[in-house]
């Protein structure tokens, strides 16, 4: 085979697995973020200076929302545009 035959073979090859299967698009499962919780302060040693409360940055409580239904895609995914599913 020639160069050109060789470099097409393989520039077909990856734009095929390129485009290979997508992966499970469902947000059923729990992700490692979702379990997560605050830590306990931090409470300097004696003798240390105690932290500036005013350099810190509160997290707010996250506002409650409707469940989603089972199945439904993630919603960190871009939408699909190029069909109609």
């Amino acid at each position: 085979m020639n160069r050109l035959g060789i470099s097409v073979i393989l520039t077909a090859i990856a734009l095929v697995s390129g485009c290979g299967g997508t992966p499970d698009r469902s947000c059923d499962d729990i992700r490692v973020y979702q379990t997560a919780v605050p830590g306990k302060r931090i409470t300097p040693p004696e003798g240390l200076d105690a932290l500036d409360t005013f350099k810190e940055i509160p997290l707010p409580e996250a506002s409650p929302r409707t469940e989603r239904p089972k199945g439904s895609p993630c919603l960190d995914l871009p939408p699909n545009i190029l069909s109609e599913d």
